[in-house]
């Protein structure tokens, strides 16, 4: 009887030997090559300017490091809108000290003005961009003091800022604190630069994550108009109303009445989408696009068209054939 060896096992030792060595340097190699690198604000400068006449002025410097060499640039959103009080942005202008393509595109959405800043050429690695812009409407007036509320960052970034500073500057002197995240708990680095300027710091901002800053100034200090809010979507009286209801009641008698004539529809049709446009866009004229109201005319040309409606169905329903009973049987 034979013994079974296990000369086979040397072979696949040296085997397993030679494939650890030749594998080992390149897993060195992969563990050694740097990280990816991923788009980051490394500083983030703002300086907020109270005027006189009320009027805040922003100027904010982003540097920005692009991962790529296939970024457009950078959207900052400025927020108008919160709750029903809305301010005014106004005054935007765009640069880049660094040379990258800094012109800005302006789009106001329903809560906020998207600043799209560069596009058309590619940049990449580090890159400065300043955006200046004034707010109005932003103070609120209390019986004692006149205050100021803003994050100075947004919290619209998708990317980490490792450092960030805002100034604030008021024309007299002025108490101001400042907080920091999402939602703001953190209390901010603080310390007075002169007397009429506060200069608040933070790092290691994760994405989203903003800078509250709240100033208390002087009653009287600076012009403080009464805050405005966003108007209701309706706006009308009485009058329109009673319009309203008035056309949905001669829409209704209509429908059950004779025919209408046929250039009644067009008409009513005509004149009423002429009210409510009309109405509508002096609205948005005066109010903003995403803060038009309607009001009494509009319900007029409301109750104009529903009469149209309501006409153009007679109509339709005169110019049906009569239907006649089937004949079921002959009579002998």
């Amino acid at each position: 009887m034979h013994d079974v060896g296990t000369g086979g096992g040397a072979p696949a030792m040296a085997a397993r030997a030679v494939l650890f060595a030749v594998l080992l340097p390149a897993v060195v190699a992969v563990l050694a090559l740097p990280a990816a690198a991923e788009e980051e604000i490394p500083a983030y400068d703002v300086v907020l300017t109270v005027r006189p006449d009320g009027v805040v002025h922003v100027h904010e410097t982003v540097t920005y490091d692009f991962s790529g060499g296939d970024d457009h640039g950078i959207v900052r959103r400025v927020p108008y809108r919160e709750g029903r009080r809305v301010y005014g942005v106004h005054r935007i202008s765009t640069s880049s000290s660094t040379g990258a393509p800094a012109r800005a595109r302006v789009r106001t959405l329903p809560r906020d003005v998207r600043i799209t800043v560069g596009g058309g050429t590619p940049v990449g690695g580090r890159q400065a961009y300043v955006i200046e812009y004034d707010v109005t409407g932003l103070l609120t007036p209390f019986p004692k003091h006149d205050e100021l509320v803003w994050d100075a960052l947004g919290t619209a970034w998708d990317v980490p800022v490792a450092e960030a500073a805002v100034r604030v500057e008021g024309p007299v002197r002025f108490r101001a604190g400042c907080r920091a995240g999402d939602p703001p708990l953190t209390p901010c680095l603080r310390h007075r630069d002169g007397p009429r300027a506060i200069v608040f710091s933070q790092r290691g901002l994760a994405p989203h994550e903003g800078m509250l800053v709240k100033a208390r100034l002087p009653k009287g200090a600076v012009a403080v108009p009464p805050p405005r809010f966003a108007p209701p979507r309706w706006r009308g009286g009485g009058v329109g109303g009673v319009l309203l209801l008035l056309g949905v009641v001669a829409a209704v008698w209509t429908v059950r009445g004779p025919p209408v004539p046929r250039a009644a529809p067009p008409v009513l049709a005509a004149l009423g989408t002429a009210l409510v446009a009309g109405d509508l866009a002096a609205s948005a004229a005066r109010d903003g696009l995403w803060l038009a109201s309607a009001g009494s005319p509009a319900a007029a040309g409301a109750a104009l068209l529903a009469g149209a409606a309501a006409g153009a169905r007679t109509r339709r329903a005169a110019r049906r054939p009569a239907r006649t009973a089937p004949v079921v049987g002959r009579e002998e």
